[in-house]
């Protein structure tokens, strides 16, 4: 029998492409979606999918009864931090309320392990310490790194509460990136500066710029997820998943002004409230317990990035 899994979130960006790999790998895929922010194309034929929202805990009780999955990969969020800070009840609802909907749904049907796509660049809260490394105390400066640290701890008490019934792992990502982005994630900068780059638009740099990320390209993201499905973890793990690199939104605009061949200088706009000054992770825990590390330079996946817009 093909293992099963259920993916939340699959029709976004970086859940559309674990589908992918999960097919390729020749499981059997359901998909649950609200198609809020993803995309019904996105899906694979081959997956079956299921339009609902992680919030309803009877309709997902239901699907998880139905399909009964060895795995899931939790991508399904409110994955907007400038509109958490506006409206952190409702990312609270979906970050928080559906997430534990997800894991009860898991606990009941006995599940073999529950991957969790977490935060890097939001978690740490203005670290000091960079690349940051797990151990870093988190201290989250927006509603949205609140909502994905809270939900890790309680990844972390229903293992113990509920007698270790539930193995999982939380990867906490840097900035993702690539084909299929949505302009609105954490990377949503390459997504918006592509898209106006190619449409002859002006791109709108927020601050002065030099505020710094660590890019990682989707596909490694996605390794890191299969890698973490094929770990034996004796409690619940926590992983940054990134580069160690530093760069800035500047740089970023000037490559991609490059790759696009357009003219316009930079433009810049008033700075955003609860974003990080400096996001970069440290990831040598998963290089040495999951044998990850990343594949695509930043060159290089964004003139692939950029291909694909174009």
């Amino acid at each position: 029998m093909p293992k099963k899994a259920i993916v939340t979130g699959g029709a976004g960006f970086i859940g559309s492409h674990m589908v992918d790999h999960l097919l390729k790998k020749g499981f059997r895929v359901a998909v649950i979606d609200n198609l809020k922010t993803g995309k019904r194309e996105n899906i694979s034929a081959k997956a079956k999918f299921y339009k609902q929202d992680i919030t309803n805990l009877k309709s997902i009780l239901n699907i998880f009864k139905k399909e009964k999955p060895d795995y899931v990969f939790h991508f399904a969020a409110q994955l907007d931090l400038r509109f958490s800070v506006d409206n952190p009840w409702q990312d609270a609802k979906e970050n928080i309320i559906g997430g534990i909907n997800i894991i009860e749904a898991s606990r009941r049907i006995k599940l073999k392990k529950f991957i969790f796509s977490s935060t890097g660049g939001a978690i740490y809260g203005g670290a000091w310490k960079i690349p940051t490394p797990e151990t870093y105390r988190p201290h989250p400066l927006s509603p949205y790194g609140v909502s994905k640290l809270s939900f890790e701890e309680y990844l972390h008490c229903y293992r113990h509460m509920r007698q270790n019934s539930l193995d999982s792992v939380s990867l906490r990502y840097a900035n993702v990136y690539g084909p299929r982005q949505d302009s609105r994630g954490e990377a949503g900068v390459i997504a918006i500066f592509a898209r106006k780059f190619l449409a002859g638009k002006q791109p709108i740099i927020f601050g002065d710029g030099k505020n710094t990320r660590d890019f990682v390209y989707v596909s490694d993201v996605v390794d890191a997820n299969w890698r973490a499905l094929m770990s034996k973890n004796p409690r619940h793990k926590i992983f940054n998943i990134g580069t160690g690199k530093e760069t800035s939104i500047n740089q970023i605009f000037q490559k991609l002004k490059k790759l696009t061949a357009s003219q316009f200088k930079p433009k810049h706009g008033p700075a955003k409230a609860g974003e990080e000054r400096r996001s970069v992770l440290a990831c040598a825990r998963a290089r040495q317990e999951l044998k990850w590390k990343p594949k695509i330079d930043l060159d290089t996946g964004l003139a692939m990035t950029v291909d694909w817009f174009r």
